[in-house]
């Protein structure tokens, strides 16, 4: 279905019930990273220093620890229903759901852990909305990083299967060591240290 846009400001006007998860492939125009919840869309506003090197730190070390069979991206979504296609910032997820290089999108069973790291504007999002729409998708495991005086903090949780919700397992400072999803251990000062140029 095309998209009506406002001609006065060039904002897409959801139709009827809102958007769908397919809609985010199909409307024109949109900005890097829109997300869909609850049928709207969510525009990513400019990220902070903190925010890219988390979302990079945690790639990059996810990437050296995983298993095989599982692997890590970066800012890539996820469909949990028709009305919400949510954008984690780096998710571990099933190798065998790769289908080809034009996928836009993985379904939520196939994540077993989704990271937010959480910016001003998210962080209703990130510490009420997602996490239950996490867990009620699935996700076995969901790990929410901030940013508290200059410092990385990493709330994690676990699926409790009974009740389709998370229990807290542990609050990170500085060292982050956990069995599950599998083993990792991470300097979290790691983060926020002064970069230096090798000599």
């Amino acid at each position: 279905m095309g998209a009506l846009m406002n001609p006065e400001h060039s904002w897409p006007i959801p139709p009827e019930g809102g958007w769908t998860a397919d809609d985010l492939d199909t409307l024109p125009n949109l900005p890097p990273h829109t997300e869909l919840i609850d049928g709207s869309l969510i525009f990513v506003s400019p990220q902070t220093l903190f925010h890219m090197r988390a979302v990079s730190f945690f790639q990059r070390q996810l990437e050296e620890t995983v298993p095989p069979g599982l692997e890590v991206l970066r800012e890539f979504t996820i469909d949990i229903d028709r009305r919400n296609r949510p954008e984690p910032d780096v998710i571990v997820f099933r190798e065998d759901v790769l289908t080809d290089l034009e996928q836009t999108r993985f379904a939520a069973e196939a994540v077993l852990l989704a990271i937010e790291v959480v910016s001003p504007e998210s962080v209703d999002r990130d510490r009420e909305t997602k996490p239950l729409k996490y867990a009620r998708a699935g996700i076995l495991h969901y790990w929410r990083v901030e940013n508290k005086d200059g410092r990385a903090v990493v709330y994690v949780y676990e699926l409790d299967p009974a009740t389709r919700a998370y229990v807290a397992t542990g609050i990170f400072h500085d060292r982050l060591k956990v069995s599950a999803p599998f083993p990792i251990d991470l300097d979290l000062t790691a983060i926020t240290a002064k970069r230096t140029r090798p000599e």
